[in-house]
């Protein structure tokens, strides 16, 4: 069979998952995996493309992946698209967040079908707890100050987004992010959980600890509260696409674990 550019590609994926499979011990010829799916939710200043370098290393394991588009309007809003994607998901589920999102892994996690939840540098409130009021209690991440507003409406300036939120991603690329990013809407700060799925559930946590985003310290003290299973990745706050393997890997060691 003749190797075009697309079939290559397509192998060095699937490459890639067969060694992420054989590194979380998986013996050939089986089936370890007891999610059938994976929920990816992401966050601010992006929208589901984010996922792309995740997505084929997950499909390549055999799982069943649909990324959420996050409407940014309010955290019922947002928590209610994912319950819609979760509904239609055949057997058990690993429910993914990156950055914002962990708040929508949090409430909607207790969802049935819902084996485990995986946090990329993200939010992981308690029930009812004010974030904003948690995360003062850590130095403030250089991001912040690159949030501008169009009235009701925020986005990541250029320079912010570049240099504090995609920091370790080729130039180009990360400008083809920042060029579709989602604008969020100020209200959607202001929204509580009033579950924190992970004191049922089992969850996992990949910090990044170059992140100019979230503060490294204040994702180490979450990931510790939840007593989740815990990696570190050098990289900055997109290490989901700077660190693929990694994060593809994480989630794949969540989706063994039984609903």
């Amino acid at each position: 069979m003749t190797m075009t550019r697309r079939t290559f590609a397509a192998a060095l994926v699937a490459g890639s998952a067969a060694s992420l499979m054989a590194k979380r011990g998986f013996a050939a010829g089986t089936t370890p995996l007891k999610a059938r799916n994976v929920v990816l939710v992401h966050g601010l200043f992006a929208d589901g493309s984010c996922w792309l370098e995740v997505i084929p290393r997950l499909q390549a394991a055999g799982l069943n992946v649909t990324a959420v588009q996050n409407p940014l309007t309010t955290l019922s809003e947002a928590v209610t698209s994912a319950e819609r994607v979760l509904a239609r998901q055949d057997g058990p589920t690993v429910l993914v967040g990156h950055s914002f999102s962990g708040m929508i892994v949090t409430e909607a996690g207790v969802h049935p079908n819902i084996s485990a939840l995986v946090y990329v540098a993200a939010r992981a409130p308690d029930a009812g707890e004010d974030y904003t009021g948690l995360a003062k209690t850590f130095p403030t991440p250089p991001a912040s100050a690159g949030i501008v507003f169009d009235g009701d409406e925020g986005r990541l300036s250029e320079e912010a987004f570049l240099h504090d939120f995609a920091g370790d991603l080729p130039p180009a690329k990360a400008r083809v992010l920042y060029a579709v990013q989602e604008p969020f809407h100020k209200a959607l700060l202001t929204g509580k959980t009033a579950n924190a799925a992970w004191r049922s559930k089992p969850s996992f946590y990949a910090v990044s600890t170059e992140d100019r985003t979230i503060n490294p310290d204040l994702q180490r003290f979450m990931a510790k509260r939840m007593g989740a299973n815990t990696i570190e990745v050098k990289g900055s706050h997109l290490a989901l696409i700077s660190h693929a393997d990694e994060i593809a890997g994480l989630i794949l060691e969540a989706a063994q674990v039984g609903a």
